[in-house]
């Protein structure tokens, strides 16, 4: 029972973060999905699917270019979180993000990198620290806003 019941909410907790990511892309026109995944270093495949590396043979671990929408620094405009994931191509995290932002009418990556995001209650200026999360137990890098960009903090091994 408890293992159903695990299970039960596994399923459900997948779910919702694929419908918060179809309506997150669905929330964007169609010309300003194409400017956040050139902000982000992605092109638009024969197959409509957004692209950033492509694998020489296509494998299970493959899941192509998606936007979640989130205001991180609560002016009310969104920036966008967009990945991709591949054993293939980003190795034991098999997920590549980039935070885009939108600044002048003009979306510009604020990060990107290897591995899995984690949005930080600290904050500097507004915007959240983002720790950078993997394989292992020790202490992941995260980035810091400096008042301009995002820059790497490698934490002490202490």
């Amino acid at each position: 029972m408890k293992s159903l019941l695990h299970s039960t909410f596994l399923i459900a907790g997948m779910v919702f973060a694929l419908l918060s990511i179809t309506t997150a892309q669905a929330d964007l026109a169609p010309a300003e999905q194409a400017a956040v995944f050139k902000a982000a270093g992605f092109k638009k495949g024969a197959d409509g699917r957004y692209i950033r590396c492509q694998e020489d043979t296509p494998t299970a671990s493959y899941e192509p270019g998606q936007i979640e929408l989130m205001d991180l620094n609560n002016d009310g405009q969104p920036e966008a979180w967009v990945t991709e994931s591949s054993m293939f191509c980003y190795g034991s995290p098999h997920t590549f993000f980039a935070l885009v932002r939108k600044d002048a009418g003009v979306w510009h990556t604020l990060l990107d990198d290897v591995g899995i995001p984690v949005v930080l209650k600290t904050k500097r200026s507004g915007w959240p620290d983002i720790e950078v999360g993997g394989p292992g137990f020790g202490k992941f890098p995260y980035y810091r806003w400096n008042g301009k960009s995002y820059v790497r903090v490698t934490p002490s091994k202490k």
